[in-house]
Order: C-alpha cells, then sequence, then structure tokens
C-alpha cells in the first residue's frame, strides 16, 4: 500500500505540459514546416506575431487609462 502511494504523489509532482497546437494570435493549426516562435509561443507567421504583439500593447493601453 506504501509502494502506490509513493507512485501516485510521483506522478502528480510532474505538470503534463500540452503542445501547442494553434496559433494564439488567430487559433489556425500551427504546422510543423511553417511556424514562427517568439517569447516561449509558437506562432503560424511572423504577420501572426506582430498582429498578437499590437493587440497586447493595445490592450494593455486601455487598462493603464
Amino acid at each position: 500500500m506504501a509502494a502506490e502511494a509513493v507512485k501516485e504523489g510521483q506522478e502528480e509532482a510532474k505538470p503534463k505540459v500540452e503542445k501547442q497546437t494553434n496559433c494564439p494570435a488567430c487559433n489556425k493549426l500551427i504546422k510543423k514546416l511553417k511556424r514562427y516562435y517568439r517569447d516561449g509561443k509558437f506562432y503560424c507567421s511572423k504577420r501572426c506575431w506582430r498582429a498578437f504583439i499590437a493587440k497586447n500593447k493595445a490592450g494593455s493601453a486601455e487598462e493603464a487609462k
């Protein structure tokens, strides 16, 4: 019984990392051959990355008001 409890504790200690499959900007499926990696995230193109950054800047400017 104690060995089973230790096994369960070890499984819970490891966080499961989910693979990112969609672009955070446009929510399109990211193809493995064509992808753009910035700031710890994958985007489907450089254009989507720039759009995402611009959107975040505009959102943070509104919150500051």
